[in-house]
């Protein structure tokens, strides 16, 4: 399921499921779903996500200010096509849909569909404002939005009246006011629609009057009061220590409610960055004192990663020995009975595959659905309902130090997605050191605070180069250096020059096994942030 659970689920223990008042987002199988709840959010308003099949059971148990239908891959004439009740229309909120979710409005209306053959549309086009009044109020007459439809819709239905139009797109923004029902073709959620963020506060706070009471640094108490009163007076919690930021404000949530009944456990595979596991060790047992258990699987990791090319395979060999490691590790807390984790929402909404969940994988996450049904454990996931900046918030709240809250993302599989091709200590020492001298030199100059991720890859291919008076044959380290909000979009970033030098020297006169430091100027999308 792309939704969190009720609060007293037992494999939600997130408090708080959303003050009533929020937003309701329906996923016709849109990739970007989860920016139209972050933009939601960002206005203090809660925001939740489900599929077209439980949306009329969600919203009972929500009661939502308004309803959100998100874009999609399909037709909405299709036979196949994802489809949700239109009694969502009978129920009094104000109703947004955007691109496929306008075209399914639209179709339940009396509108009619179709495909639109030479009014197609992908990329930036530009909008022509008809009436500024109310849904548009504030935006440029003639902005730039972003386009990305196939089929459009041919006829409104009764009611309707257009806001806005582009050349070859007649009803870019449409609405029905009497009934609070509003379209647009294009995507308001991505930074490439100018006004998108203001379309999308005017029909949030405008149109439905949405109470502004979603706050994440508030909500720790209830947090912690919430897994207390799961767990109960005895219960007690074994949880995979990662030291990142989900897993880590996780623990500490989890240790406030319960104290020394929290087990955690920390598996070095082999994979981690320069002083990952030294770092664990001193702030969480030291300093929180937490029974905290490391367990040293990097031989076993690399094993079985030897010969392994596949990015995806090392995916699944690196989650299934966690699983494994971390189970055996389990066993020995005989009273635990429940398992936490660091998942958040963002987790969530991925890895459904559509239209079981409509949203599609990008990439499997080892740390969601990998967990073997015989672990018989009840789940407590303390952030399952929030984005990462969310959780950041409540790692403030609790008082965990800059220097990890503030963190940049580290993949679950480690080192392994940042090594192309075969994955081996021959590789990681020199790859480790590179991506500590990235750190060391952007964090030296307090860049780290524009950028999202700043790491080194190892591409192995050989490049001719000279050191000292002989020639070497040795392999490329390439820099990424990304800005994003949110992972889902990102851009490349340009360090200034003297730094660059600086990291460059340095990886080529310290770090044994590369002869050339390559930049990589590519943006997410078409590429990814990791390479792998």
């Amino acid at each position: 399921m792309s939704e969190s659970k009720s609060p007293g689920s037992e494999s939600a223990a997130h408090a708080n499921d959303g003050p009533s008042g929020g937003v309701l987002i329906v996923d016709f199988g849109a990739q970007y779903c989860q920016l139209i709840a972050r933009r939601v959010r960002e206005l203090g308003v809660y925001s939740r996500i489900t599929v077209p099949e439980r949306a009329l059971f969600t919203f009972e148990h929500m009661r939502p200010a308004a309803v959100i239908l998100s874009g999609g891959p399909r037709s909405v004439y299709e036979h196949d096509a994802p489809n949700l009740d239109p009694a969502i229309l009978q129920k009094g909120v104000p109703v947004l849909g955007i691109c496929y979710g306008l075209q399914w409005l639209a179709q339940n209306t009396g509108g009619q569909v179709e495909p639109a053959q030479a009014g197609a549309e992908y990329g930036r086009t530009e909008m022509q404002v008809v009436d500024a009044e109310g849904f548009l109020a504030g935006c440029k007459p003639n902005g730039t939005v972003w386009m990305s439809h196939g089929d459009k819709v041919a006829k409104l239905g009764a009611g309707f009246t257009v806001l806005a139009k582009s050349a070859p797109c007649p009803f870019a923004v449409v609405a029905d006011r009497s009934r609070g029902f509003y379209g647009l073709q294009f995507h308001p959620e991505v930074a490439h629609t100018e006004d998108g963020a203001r379309m999308i506060q005017n029909f949030v706070l405008g149109v439905a009057k949405c109470r502004t009471d979603w706050n994440p640094g508030n909500i720790v108490d209830t947090k912690i009061a919430a897994v207390a009163a799961l767990v109960g007076e005895d219960g007690e919690v074994v949880m995979g220590l990662s030291g990142g930021v989900d897993s880590s404000v996780a623990a500490v949530l989890i240790h406030r409610a319960i104290g020394t009944r929290l087990h955690c456990v920390f598996v070095d595979n082999g994979l981690l960055r320069a002083g990952e596991r030294e770092g664990v060790e001193a702030l969480f047992r030291d300093d929180y004192h937490m029974d905290l258990k490391v367990v040293d699987a990097s031989d076993r990791f690399l094993s079985e990663l030897h010969g392994v090319t596949d990015p995806e395979q090392k995916r699944k060999i690196i989650g299934r020995l966690f699983v494994e490691v971390f189970r055996h590790e389990a066993k020995g807390y005989r009273n635990a009975r429940f398992l936490g984790q660091g998942t958040l929402y963002p987790d969530v909404i991925e890895s459904v595959a559509a239209h079981g969940g409509a949203t599609s994988t990008i990439k499997s996450h080892h740390n969601v659905g990998g967990l073997p049904k015989d672990l018989d454990m009840t789940l407590v996931e303390p952030l399952r309902d929030l984005f990462k900046d969310e959780a950041r918030a409540i790692g403030r709240q609790l008082g965990l130090p800059s220097s990890l809250v503030d963190r940049q993302p580290f993949p679950g599989p480690g080192l392994a997605v940042r090594c192309l091709g075969e994955v081996n200590r021959d590789k990681l020492e020199p790859l480790r050191k590179a991506d500590k001298i990235v750190r060391e030199e952007v964090e030296a100059k307090g860049l780290q605070k524009g950028l999202w991720q700043y790491f080194a890859v190892y591409v192995p291919q050989k490049s001719v180069g000279v050191k000292g008076d002989a020639r070497v044959y040795e392999d490329v380290c390439m820099l990424r250096l990304v800005s994003s909000q949110d992972a889902m979009t990102a851009d490349w970033e340009l360090l200034p020059a003297e730094v660059l030098k600086r990291i460059s020297s340095r990886i080529l006169n310290e770090v044994k096994g590369f002869s050339r430091v390559c930049l990589d100027i590519s943006s997410k999308p078409p590429a990814t942030i990791e390479w792998e």
